[in-house]
């Protein structure tokens, strides 16, 4: 599983003019409000990816099974084929031969 690099917490920091209206600590409250939504997010969105990637994993090795599937099917279709070809070869083969010393045994008997 990809993991991702450390979390690098990047706190949000709002303008000097801002800490003056809000005071500061509603405004250090309101940037650990925002830190925290954004954490929560981050958090969110990794375990949607990993949860993705392992439906796609998950889809990979189902496709791969059902390639591997059909291409043992045409190997073995391919194989059986060849051997029924050779099988005639060979038939047409013994054939012709027994033909052939059959002839020989007939003209040496005359």
């Amino acid at each position: 599983m990809i993991r991702a690099r450390p979390e690098r917490m990047v706190r949000a920091r709002l303008s000097k003019r801002f800490y003056e209206v809000l005071r500061e600590d509603v405004a250090n409250e309101l940037v650990d409000w925002f830190n925290a939504v954004d954490l929560t997010y981050r958090t969110e969105l990794r375990e949607l990816n990993e949860m993705n990637f392992a439906r796609f994993d998950a889809k990979l090795e189902q496709r791969l099974a059902e390639l591997r599937a059909e291409q043992l099917t045409e190997l073995r279709t391919g194989l059986a084929d060849t051997r029924t070809e050779l099988v005639r070869w060979m038939f047409g083969f013994w054939v012709t031969t027994l033909m052939a010393l059959a002839g020989i045994l007939l003209a040496l008997r005359r």
